[in-house]
């Protein structure tokens, strides 16, 4: 059996500021998010992990450095990346662009998954790079417990097609920073065990 610790990255300034913060903007973490880490990795730094996977982005890493720190060795993959929300990145959640935002979540809702925010990615192109790296990351059977850190967006997607559901149904799966999934992957089958959880994060503010 593998065991997957799916994780979201910490709370960053973009978060704070309900700005639009996707593959295209490489932001830190902020004080919180530091905070949120600190708690996730005094949770569960016994854990006997493997490995880590990160994204190519930054706010993936510091959210699990103090795992790499203990030796762990790790490895970053694009295919982890958050989607790309093309000409909105970086924007803050002004009327506009807040309701070309709802129209395009509205259409995936309806199953219209090839839609996307102008120069940005469609969920179905998201997918295909996640099964690319998720397949890497199965294909390693002495890596029998590993953490992954990825994003709000890609965790949704990721989970969705994990599970067999159809990706319109992506808005069921929550994503709180520092927020964990866990599956287990027995006999090529995937599981659900754990969805969500922020338990480890109590007293840490979250948002």
């Amino acid at each position: 059996m593998k065991q997957l610790y799916i994780v979201r990255h910490g709370e960053t300034q973009f978060n704070r500021e309900k700005k639009v913060q996707g593959r295209g903007v490489n932001a830190p973490l902020n004080q919180t998010g530091q905070e949120q880490a600190r708690a996730f990795f005094n949770h569960y730094k016994d854990e006997k992990f493997n490995k880590v996977y990160v994204s190519s982005l930054i706010r993936t890493y510091q959210s699990v450095e103090s795992f790499i720190n203990q030796g762990i060795p790790h490895e970053r993959l694009e295919g982890l990346d958050e989607i790309s929300w093309g000409n909105k990145e970086g924007l803050a959640f002004e009327p506009d662009i807040h309701s070309h935002y709802l129209t395009t979540l509205e259409a995936w809702q309806r199953g219209e998954l090839d839609q996307r925010i102008d120069g940005g990615e469609s969920p179905i192109e998201v997918m295909e790079r996640q099964k690319l790296a998720m397949k890497y990351i199965l294909s390693k059977p002495d890596e029998e417990k590993v953490l992954i850190c990825m994003h709000g967006r890609a965790i949704r997607i990721l989970v969705c097609w994990m599970l067999g559901y159809p990706l319109q149904l992506m808005e069921s799966f929550g994503h709180s920073n520092l927020g964990l999934y866990v599956f287990n992957y027995t006999g090529g089958q995937l599981s659900m065990v754990t969805a969500n959880d922020v338990s480890h994060l109590e007293g840490v503010e979250l948002i």
